[in-house]
């Protein structure tokens, strides 16, 4: 009979006898080390003579079916909100997402679509308007993103704020974009929902800053030139900054044309100085 050891009361059995075995296979073959299986333990032997044993690690939980995630979103959801909403969140559950934070900036823009969607109002400038707002502000900005801030006041503060300056759908994803920061910045949260509004609106934003306010014909021209290039609907979204001195600069998603007085005394500088 081989000989063998128990490892533990309830422990795997080891059959001493393999040990030797499988040392003696590590130096035949070449091999650093050989591990063998039991249920839910394991043994190793290395080079040297070393032996060790441990729980094997557990496989790993697959993901919930689509059947199961629309379940909770029902069982969760269903006796508060409306059944569309409902409908929507379960249709999205069971899409296939990188990670959760990708869901729930999926749910996000959802609700900011269905937003602007019901709404005849420029949701979009007045969203604009308000990071602006935000952005000449330190302390504003300082209220609205500070995360000892209690999140219901941040959403009470921005609805007293654009009551009555703004359209409903825009009090409603200021306020509630506000309430549910995850790690962003005011103005980072505007601006893409500001994003999401105008792809929802079948345009492409542009925001453009100059020294001083353009003219309606400025404004006309720039934006005819700006959709001709980028083959859409053009949104102009424009920054008052003196700073730049005079021309432009002209942002749209990541590409930036910049056309101002300031840069090309800086490429200026920068060129002198070499």
């Amino acid at each position: 009979m081989a000989d063998r050891k128990g490892a533990g009361n309830s422990g795997m059995n080891v059959d001493t006898s393999l040990v030797r075995e499988l040392a003696e296979m590590l130096g035949e073959t070449g091999l650093t080390e050989i591990e063998v299986e039991d249920g839910d333990r394991k043994i190793r032997v290395s080079r040297g003579g070393g032996v060790a044993m441990a729980a094997a690690a557990p496989a790993p939980m697959a993901a919930a079916a689509p059947a199961a995630r629309a379940k909770v979103i029902t069982d969760v959801f269903g006796p508060s909100m409306a059944p569309a909403t409902v409908g929507l969140l379960t249709n999205a559950v069971q899409q296939r997402w990188s990670s959760a934070s990708d869901l729930i900036d999926g749910i996000e823009e959802l609700a900011v679509r269905a937003a602007t969607i019901a709404s005849d109002a420029d949701v979009e400038s007045e969203l604009f308007e308000f990071s602006r707002t935000v952005a000449a502000n330190p302390e504003l900005e300082l209220a609205l993103g500070s995360r000892l801030g209690d999140a219901s006041a941040k959403g009470d503060l921005v609805a007293k704020l654009l009551t009555g300056r703004a359209s409903e759908a825009t009090v409603l994803v200021a306020s509630s974009l506000v309430q549910q920061p995850r790690e962003r910045r005011v103005r980072q949260l505007l601006s893409r929902a500001i994003r999401i509004v105008a792809d929802e609106r079948g345009r492409a934003v542009a925001t453009v800053t100059a020294a001083a306010a353009l003219s309606a014909e400025q404004a006309s021209r720039l934006t005819e030139l700006l959709s001709r290039r980028y083959g859409t609907k053009i949104s102009l979204n424009t920054v008052i900054d003196p700073t730049v001195v005079g021309g432009l600069r002209v942002q749209i998603a990541d590409d930036v044309i910049d056309m101002s007085v300031s840069s090309r005394l800086a490429d200026l500088r920068q060129r002198l100085a070499g």
